[in-house]
């Protein structure tokens, strides 16, 4: 959903069989929705209803139920999350309001046991937690593919470069080979008058000069000929050393390549499968737990009420809810030997079973990374071998190219020695059609076919010339548009590299800035600052050491003296955890513009806070959360705004 979709009008949510709700039906407003009650009345059901209509998976299905159902309708959209009983495994289907609910369950739904929330009091790391959403790694890749793509660019430059400095010699070459063109053709025209004039005056040999002017064109044609192979010979050993030149770059490339044995990627399927069965073994574990947890909720909040008669045998009137007694009795019959214990053993269980939960749940995390991680290998090391076999692929080519072309020069320089062999012949029956009267004639023909061959050799460099000319200023036409496209990469690369320390940076200052607020509306006795300094340290990763960003948490207190000093984090009241964690999930929830796409908050378990700062702080988380849905006990709903709606789930 995006920013533009987010409503600012009543929104609808429908429910069924979702915790400890049957079925509930009920409608929201903008701004702040209060649910006011006591324990086990089902508002955290009802909040885990809100999430699992925007795709979060942290919801259960109703204990005694096969299928339930969330509908959330946001002006005329309306998004559905359904849960179906398949085994022992429940199956999420529909289509909520995010596709990726990694932004929402860290930063806009707090409920006792979100992540960022806890990260204080379990002093976790602030800083990976609340950069999670940012793909480091694609950064990190699109930088390297960006730096090739400069080095490609100023590579090029470079060769452009070298050729804006060949231009001018090409061009003084050009020159010059012009004016020798210019010359031959005057000095060809000259002798072709000499000969003309010769033969006015020895018209009565026409017979002799005819077969004599025959034989001296064919050795004009043959020497052209012979002329025209040189060229192709020395195209030919300019493509083969070409060839050498690459086949050397390719060896050069396939050598700095790790060899890859099929032995490892082998061995890395065998770990992704073993990792792939683990992970759903734990997924099961964490399935399993959730209905006993869930079980055991709905048990403690008297929503099974038949099985609990059943256990306690009892027939009394029904003037007196279960609820109501096991609340005024303090204690509970045990589901599964039927005796009566008391509920805080029983909620100690819970509690315990939660936290295994959450074990469970951050090891299925793990096997998560760590199957990330070895696929991430295993496309390394298939790019490698793909990369490799299309270099031995190419280096096949090459060498079957070099053996065509060697051929080739090899038939061209048969070829030129049987040009050389006719040039003799003709020279030869040239010679013999000499006589005192033609000698000076054949001479003439001579120094004119001489002439005419080094025209064409003239003519020929000077096409060479110009087209070396011609492609250089092709290439040299290039060079604004590739100096444009490297300062835009230069400006994307320059925007990359600070991405994250930019995003760091805003992160702090938001913690920083509301952290200052909240502590100055809420006025915790000697509390004076809590803040988070940014710096680097030099961890190990893997078998080297490497720099990364940490964000330390740094709690300042006056004594009675009024002196200022530094405390430590795990001096920090429950009171106070809570409030800063809560700090740091609303950083999260605005650097990431979290309310763009995710139109609720909501928030839970507030106990720890006495009433009159929660009502101070969700006035405050009011100004930025388009809907914030806030459960709380019926003594601390009366210290909030009386204009804030309330609700009761039951």
């Amino acid at each position: 959903m995006s920013s533009e979709q987010i409503s600012e009008s009543k929104v609808h949510l429908s429910v069924e069989n979702i915790g400890g709700i049957d079925q509930l039906s009920t409608s929201f407003d903008p701004g702040v929705t209060v649910l006011a009650g006591r324990n086990a009345t089902n508002r955290t059901s009802l909040l885990r209803s809100i999430m699992a209509a925007h795709g979060s998976d942290d919801v259960a299905l109703k204990g005694d139920a096969d299928e339930g159902v969330v509908e959330l309708t946001i002006d005329d959209e309306t998004y559905t999350r359904t849960l179906e009983r398949r085994g022992d495994s429940v199956i999420a289907g529909g289509e909520p309001v995010l596709e990726d609910t990694e932004l929402a369950d860290l930063f806009a739904f707090l409920l006792e046991t979100n992540e960022a929330r806890r990260a204080v009091a379990t002093e976790g790391n602030l800083r990976d937690l609340i950069m999670r959403p940012v793909d480091v790694e694609s950064i990190n890749e699109e930088i390297t593919t960006l730096q090739q793509q400069k080095r490609e660019i100023s590579d090029e430059l470079s060769s452009l470069g070298t050729l804006s400095k060949k231009l001018p010699q090409l061009e003084q070459r050009r020159t010059k080979l012009q004016d020798q063109i210019d010359e031959k053709e005057t000095e060809l025209s000259e002798k072709e008058r000499e000969v003309e004039e010769y033969d006015a005056s020895v018209s009565d040999q026409q017979e002799t000069e005819s077969e004599l002017e025959s034989k001296l064109g064919e050795l004009r044609d043959t020497r052209r000929e012979i002329d025209d192979v040189d060229r192709r010979i020395q195209t030919e050993k300019q493509s083969l050393n070409a060839l050498e030149s690459e086949e050397d770059e390719l060896q050069e490339d396939i050598e700095s390549l790790p060899d890859v044995a099929g032995g490892q990627v082998s061995e890395i399927d065998s770990e992704i499968d073993r990792l792939r069965t683990r992970r759903q073994a734990v997924q099961s574990t964490v399935n399993e737990l959730q209905s006993v947890i869930q079980f055991n909720e709905e048990m403690l909040s008297g929503t099974s009420s038949d099985v609990v008669d059943a256990l306690r045998g009892s027939e009394s009137s029904g003037d007196e809810s279960l609820t109501d007694q096991l609340l005024a009795d303090e204690q509970v019959v045990c589901w599964t030997c039927g005796s009566e214990v008391d509920q805080e053993k029983i909620e100690s269980t819970l509690d315990r079973l939660r936290t295994l939960r959450e074990e469970k749940l951050e090891e299925n995390r793990s096997y998560r990374e760590k199957l990330s991680s070895l696929q991430d290998e295993k496309s390394t090391y298939e790019q490698r071998q793909r990369e490799r076999d299309r270099i031995e692929r190419r280096l096949s080519e090459i060498e079957s190219e070099q053996a065509t072309r060697e051929e080739r020069i090899e038939d061209l320089k048969s070829r030129r020695d049987d040009l050389e062999d006719e040039i003799g012949s003709l020279e030869q029956t040239v010679d013999e059609l000499e006589n005192e009267e033609h000698g000076e004639l054949l001479d003439l023909h001579r120094e004119a076919n001489q002439i005419e061959y080094e025209l064409g050799r003239l003519r020929s460099d000077l096409d060479s010339v110009e087209d070396e000319i011609a492609s250089i200023e092709d290439q040299l036409d290039e060079r604004d548009e590739l100096e444009a496209t490297r300062d835009d990469i230069d400006e994307e690369l320059k925007e990359l590299r600070t991405r994250i320390d930019r995003l760091e940076s805003e992160a702090v200052e938001a913690f920083n800035t509301h952290m200052e607020e909240v502590l100055d509306i809420l006025e915790y006795d000697n509390l004076e600052r809590i803040w988070i300094e940014r710096t680097e340290r030099r961890v190990r990763e893997g078998r080297k050491k490497v720099t990364k960003s940490v964000f330390d948490l740094h709690v300042i207190r006056t004594n009675d003296e009024g002196v200022s000093y530094e405390d430590s984090v795990a001096h920090l009241s429950e009171s106070e955890r809570e409030v800063t964690g809560l700090v740091l999930t609303l950083a999260g929830y605005l650097l990431h513009d979290v309310y763009e796409t995710v139109p609720f908050m909501v928030l839970d378990s507030l106990e720890a806070i006495d009433a009159n700062r929660i009502s101070k702080l969700v006035d405050y988380f009011a100004d930025y959360a388009n809907y914030l849905v806030v459960a709380l006990l019926e003594e601390d709903a009366q210290a909030v705004d009386s204009s804030y709606p309330r609700y009761s789930p039951v």
